[in-house]
């Protein structure tokens, strides 16, 4: 299961040559936390691309319209999304509860950009949240930690009526404040500009039916069981599967002022310098992984792992033992390296 999950994983990255990005622009004060996005700043910000289904073009285009703008300022990271949907409906309503059994919106972050040590904030229609952190993914036995709470202030606007069969909704905003400090370890850096972050979002929308007058989930007809929710996100992830943060977008702080802003003011996306390195780091590791599952050890070298030319301009040296490896590519001013958990370093 293994192997077919990283031959997914592979060709996904290469069907995506760049990861989505947003620049982020400064709000030149604080944000009204109401589910409206009406403030100057607000207005003044572009939307992100609509979001896809999670596995890419391999999939239909959502059949309903998600999105989402970005703000900050030294306190807060500013996120406002604007779902469209005919039926509102939730029925969670004590925190931290699982929120994606309901229709949800959800944000992940990963500051630091090494894949662990990342953040998710999960919130449905009837403003119920659920805020957690991850030291590293699942895939990797990752633990989530629902104790913890990023202190996140949000709101949710609805356009129509929750829980009512029969009439057509337009749909539901959400606007969140969530502290950067919340989201910083000791020795990290607080944003800056054209400091870069990894984010995502994601959408889980159920079909329903109704019954007696209220929504309940959609069945098989055959097993009785719950059909599987639609995942929808903002930059795909070519697995149903939202904790691969490699494959999250890139998140641009900018300094520059939201309100005012004309089109000769905008800043321009920097790609990251090792974004290919990292490219190539992911090629060994799912490599490795998949080495290991069939041979119960890892490689020591690139031709084992069918590189036998390399990576042109980078060096990669392996390291390796039956249970561990450790990966570095390097050209240039560019350093990066990888291990067997997926931990990205420099």
């Amino acid at each position: 299961m293994r192997i077919f999950l990283v031959v997914i994983l592979l060709l996904a990255a290469f069907a995506s040559p760049a990861q989505l990005h947003y620049v982020c622009y400064a709000a030149p004060k604080p944000l009204k936390i109401d589910g409206i996005a009406d403030e100057p700043a607000w207005k003044a910000v572009p939307w992100t691309s609509d979001f896809l289904d999670i596995e890419g073009d391999a999939k239909p285009r959502p059949a309903l319209r998600t999105r989402v703008k970005m703000l900050w300022d030294k306190d807060n990271l500013y996120i406002y999304a604007e779902l469209q949907e005919p039926d509102l409906w939730g029925t969670l309503h004590q925190h931290d509860t699982i929120i994606y059994d309901d229709n949800d919106f959800e944000v992940f972050i990963n500051p630091d950009n090494t894949t662990h040590r990342y953040f998710e904030y999960e919130i449905n229609a009837l403003g119920t949240e659920m805020d957690l952190f991850m030291n590293k993914p699942y895939r990797v036995k990752g633990n989530a930690l629902l104790s913890w709470d990023g202190g996140v202030r949000d709101a949710v606007h609805v356009q129509g009526t929750m829980n009512k069969p029969g009439d057509v909704d337009k749909g539901w905003a959400v606007e969140m404040a969530i502290p950067l400090s919340s989201m910083l370890f000791w020795g990290d850096k607080t944003p800056r500009d054209s400091m870069q972050w990894r984010i995502n979002f994601s959408r889980v929308e159920w079909d329903r039916d109704v019954v007696a007058g209220r929504y309940v989930p959609r069945v098989d007809a055959a097993t009785g069981r719950r059909l599987p929710e639609h995942n929808w996100v903002w930059t795909p992830q070519g697995a149903v599967n939202m904790h691969i943060p490699s494959m999250w977008g890139y998140l641009q702080f900018s300094a520059r002022s939201a309100v005012g802003l004309t089109a000769a003011d905008t800043v321009a996306f920097i790609p990251p310098a090792d974004e290919e390195a990292r490219r190539n780091l992911w090629m060994v590791y799912d490599k490795e992984m998949a080495y290991h599952d069939q041979h119960g050890k890892y490689a020591v070298s690139l031709d084992e792992l069918g590189f036998p030319a390399g990576f042109g301009a980078y060096e990669v040296k392996v390291e390796a033992t039956e249970h561990q490896f450790f990966v570095t590519v390097s050209g240039g001013k560019v350093k990066v390296t990888i291990n067997q958990e997926g931990l990205i370093g420099n």
